[in-house]
């Protein structure tokens, strides 16, 4: 918990639940307060987990085509009859409301390394309100159209003031709805403030809602906001995670509050009731005025930093544990003893998982799901269409083949692909072209993608992409809105430039403890491949620290004139590269999505002395210490490896998860005390990579590296885990996507040069992998001489770090 809460925005929410909540479970912690986790019993725990965590509280949602009768026989044959009934209802109930609006000022760990920062200026504001039911749909539906209306886009009229501010750095990362708790829940605000500039901070976010709940919104405005609900009612998902659990998951948070789990999928009559509201003038404003404005139930949280919070928090914990030891007896001295013994015995067990039900290699299909796209040229570009089931939605993509770039304008890429989609086009500015998108297109982003060959990790190739979704009904909007992203943007609007830069910052320094064990293995393996070096300084922890440089720079005019400059000349480098077209639709609305594309693209020049971007090779050792504002460390190690097309490679993925489950997950995460922690191999940048996450240990965590390669070879070792390990990568290779997932992951990995022949023979390459392979690859590729060492940690526990590694031997880096 120590680690969860190490993120500032996980305090300021949780803080803000503090006050917002004052009497039901939401005011707590659910995952236990560092600071009170030591009172808790065993005896509690227990008691807690046989009420809640019995089949008479719990909730059963299956998906897919066997009856629910069938599903009901087999819980209850395998499982319920086992119990009995216990009478209660748990729930959560009705949150009392103030009568009046409540301010509360408290204070967040602040650890700067270098201590360069003004803490005056690192405070953060936000306000949030309580608007009813989730379970009700139409308070519901009318609480995301609020939403949207005041934060959907730099255009809506609360984004535009936390944007534009001069009294803050950017929007706070809790602005928006939160609809899975028992009663929705509204919140914005800002972050980077002085704390002498609250009350103005609170005035001008008060009178941009009572702007709206006096003057309301245009129609146009509102009409888009439902069309961006329409969008996401319509899309099938499926790519993090399967549709049924997408579906499952949206459901449940209804069902668990007791509303209607099933109505909750079906919003169509809903929406079609706010079309029709919207087209009173006195809706939205009533709306505003209803949930906003005479809303009593309010509270302004500003949270200060604070440059002594960790060490007053660590102090009170010694002197809390030290009074805890102190009252024990020798007894219970002794019976904690051999409770620990007997932990650690059991964790050392093997489980007999034969009990449970289990997918065997034979299970496995023999091919994998191939999608097959057609190849066409549509006026000046060529184009690759894939017919899928949509339900409506087109995809469009523009793909530019990366220009040979100075090191100076490849630094740019990050904050040019954020701009693209952010400025002016042709005779509209940013605001304009915010409502313009959000009238024709579900969202449209624009990305930098590079991977290296299949047998080469040195030999890279790399595009820029322009990415968008929209309603078949707006596909030729769409595209015009793509096209002229591209040909008519415009870098007059250097303020609004800069304000990208501060919000990416912002962004990314919230990254890290959220996303520090990858942010690790990138600086471990920054040296292996162009691709992982290029990864680490665009948007990796070098990355970070660009930005903030970055950002300072544009604090001067001549510095924000100099930026706008670069960011113009790279533009049109993209404009003289090759380009391409992906296009995914349905099969009746392929022709009428082909000839708008060709009849657009008649013309696409390009440069003839066009020279496509191939960096330097680069395969060096490194070792790196991170010092960041964190409490508790995330770990990386890396070895060369080799590309997917090497034999050994195939061996090297089934490895890492050989490792996790036989060794690393129990060393780490149970007995060390880490949220989690692994390896793996990343054939893309020819790596293979150990890492913890949240981890309260350091050096005891880089021995465990060492220390799984030591249990691979010097144990034996069954056929059964070897089965899980194999298992776990072929179910990540097969896992089903969404149509148009599927569609875009066919696509890209056939430009890069991973055919579907090639994909099935490293599939088949994979179920041959032995036992014997495991070991031979980790002989041949995870020495120790090879290992490069990264670690996020802080100012405190470095000094660890450097004494195990060698101070000669590390770079020490600031965040």
């Amino acid at each position: 918990m120590k680690g969860a809460m190490s993120s500032v925005p996980s305090t300021l929410w949780q803080t803000l639940c503090k006050h917002l909540y004052p009497t039901t479970t939401y005011h707590y912690n659910s995952g236990g307060e560092p600071e009170n986790i030591p009172e808790l019993s065993y005896q509690q725990l227990k008691d807690f987990y046989k009420s809640h965590y019995h089949p008479s509280n719990a909730i059963f949602m299956t998906y897919g085509d066997i009856s629910a009768a069938e599903h009901q026989l087999c819980f209850e044959e395998r499982a319920l009859s086992r119990f009995n009934k216990l009478d209660i209802n748990i729930h959560v109930p009705q949150e009392q409301r103030y009568k009046s609006p409540l301010q509360a000022i408290e204070n967040y760990a602040f650890d700067e390394a270098d201590g360069s920062s003004d803490i005056n200026e690192k405070s953060h504001l936000v306000m949030g309100w309580l608007w009813g039911e989730s379970t009700n749909l139409s308070n519901l539906l009318e609480g995301q159209l609020l939403s949207s209306v005041l934060l959907d886009n730099s255009s809506s009229p609360l984004q535009q003031a936390l944007e534009t501010t001069d009294l803050a750095t950017s929007p706070s990362p809790l602005c928006g709805l939160e609809d899975s708790l028992r009663e929705l829940t509204f919140v914005c605000g800002v972050e980077g403030c002085n704390p002498d500039n609250s009350a103005a901070i609170e005035q001008m976010i008060l009178g941009t809602i009572s702007d709206v709940a006096t003057d309301g919104v245009p129609l146009e405005q509102l009409g888009a906001v439902l069309h961006q609900l329409e969008l996401h009612q319509r899309e099938v998902g499926g790519d993090g995670y399967p549709y049924g659990l997408q579906l499952i998951l949206a459901a449940i948070g209804n069902a668990t509050h007791r509303g209607d789990p099933i109505a909750v999928l079906n919003l169509d009559p809903v929406l079609a009731q706010l079309h029709q509201d919207i087209k009173d003038p006195e809706f939205i404003k009533s709306l505003a005025k209803k949930l906003l404005v005479d809303n009593p139930h309010r509270v302004t949280l500003i949270m200060n930093a604070d440059t002594q919070l960790s060490a007053q928090k660590e102090a009170r914990e010694k002197a809390q544990l030290a009074k805890l030891k102190a009252e024990l007896n020798e007894q219970q001295k002794q019976q904690i003893i051999n409770q620990a013994k007997a932990l650690n015995d059991r964790q050392m067990q093997q489980d007999d998982e034969s009990i449970l039900p289990k997918v065997g290699l034979d299970d496995i299909p023999q091919d994998i799901h191939q999608v097959n796209g057609q190849r066409l040229q549509l006026g000046a570009l060529t184009a690759d269409c894939y017919a899928q089931g949509t339900n409506g939605l087109v995809y469009q993509q523009i793909l530019i083949e990366l220009p040979q770039l100075t090191a100076e304008q490849l630094a740019l890429l990050p904050y040019y692909s954020n701009a693209v989609t952010e400025l002016g086009i042709g005779e509209q500015d940013y605001l304009g072209v915010q409502k313009w998108q959000a009238n024709v297109c579900g969202g449209i982003n624009a990305f930098t993608t590079m991977r290296g060959a299949v047998d080469d990790e040195q030999n890279i190739k790399s595009y820029f992409v322009l990415s968008s979704k929209a309603l078949v009904r707006n596909q030729q909007g769409q595209a015009e809105l793509m096209q002229q992203t591209l040909q008519q943007l415009r870098f007059d609007e250097p303020v609004r430039m800069r304000e990208l830069v501060s919000q990416q910052r912002a962004r990314k320094e919230q990254a890290v403890t959220n996303n520090g064990h990858s942010l690790a293995m990138g600086a471990a393996s920054s040296g292996m491949s162009p691709t992982a070096q290029i990864s680490f300084q665009l948007s990796g922890l070098a990355g970070i620290q660009a930005v903030k440089q970055l950002d300072d720079s544009l604090q001067t005019d001549a510095g924000l004139q100099h930026y706008v400059e670069q960011l113009s000349g790279l533009h049109d480098l993209m404009l003289q590269a090759p380009k391409q077209l992906l296009l995914i639709a349905e099969a009746d609305k392929m022709s009428q999505c082909q000839q708008s594309l060709a009849q657009l693209w008649q013309q696409a020049e390009h440069s003839s002395s066009h020279q496509t971007f191939q960096p330097t090779a680069i395969r060096q050792r490194n070792r790196q210490l991170w010092i960041a504002n964190s409490p508790v460390n995330f770990c990386a190690k890396a070895y060369p490896t080799v590309p997917s097309d090497h034999s050994d490679a195939p061996a090297l993925t089934v490895l890492g998860g050989f490792l996790r489950n036989g060794f690393l997950h129990r060393a780490i995460r149970e007995q060390g005390g880490a949220y989690g922690g692994g390896a793996g191999q990343d054939s893309n940048i020819a790596a293979f990579r150990f890492y913890s996450y949240r981890d309260p240990r350091l050096v005891d965590t880089l021995a465990d590296f060492d220390a799984a390669l030591d249990w691979l070879h010097s144990n034996t070792h069954n056929e059964e885990q070897l089965e899980q390990a194999i298992l776990g990568v072929i179910s990540s290779l097969d896992k089903p996507g969404s149509p148009a997932g599927e569609a875009k992951q066919s696509f890209h990995s056939a430009l890069f040069g991973r055919s579907h022949q090639q994909r099935q023979q490293f599939r088949q390459a994979i179920l041959a992998v032995t036992l014997a392979d495991l070991q031979r690859v980790a002989n041949s590729y995870l020495q120790p001489e090879k290992a490069s060492i990264a670690v996020v940690s802080n100012a405190t526990t470095a000094e660890q770090v450097a004494d195990f590694i060698g101070q000669q031997a590390m770079t020490v880096h600031n965040m």
